[in-house]
């Protein structure tokens, strides 16, 4: 079986292209008939991957609670980011992997708050938390590839 995460790597190199291929005019546009837009669907994942194995875990995030309160799930693009905060979120995409791999290594993850999720699926392990985020950034990179043609 493929280790979960490389799965996710995979997934956000695919991301990280598209903040290297559009503008920060293009990565801000929220095409007609959307709510959100490219910038709030990578920042996005990175929070919802934060918030499923780390929060549920009862440890520490990597993302700051403004971050969390303006990309977790139930929020919308609410206005245009700046160049710095995409270079956050560019930076966020493989740091947070890759002290995620660190911790598993370390053993840090040992606790886990049972949750539900929107779809039905109820996570009750780290190991199933990081299986159902590579199922949600999945949906987000479809949803990613949607937006782009009304860009």
């Amino acid at each position: 079986m493929q280790d979960p995460l490389a799965i996710t790597r995979v997934n956000r190199k695919a991301l990280e292209k598209m903040l290297d291929h559009y503008s920060l005019e293009e990565l801000n546009k929220v095409p007609e008939g959307f709510t959100n837009n490219l910038i709030w669907n990578i920042a996005h994942v990175v929070v919802t991957q934060q918030l499923l194995v780390y929060k549920l875990s009862g440890l520490p995030m990597m993302v700051s609670d403004e971050m969390v309160n303006a990309y977790k799930k139930g929020t919308k693009t609410e206005g245009a980011v700046d160049q710095n905060e995409v270079d956050q979120v560019r930076e966020l995409l493989f740091s947070t992997l890759d002290q995620t791999e660190k911790d598993i290594k370390a053993g840090v993850f040992k606790g886990f708050q049972e949750y539900p999720t929107s779809t039905g699926f109820v996570l009750k392990s780290i190991d199933d938390a990081m299986s159902f985020n590579n199922f949600h950034e999945g949906i987000h990179l479809g949803y990613i590839l949607a937006l782009r043609k009304g860009i």
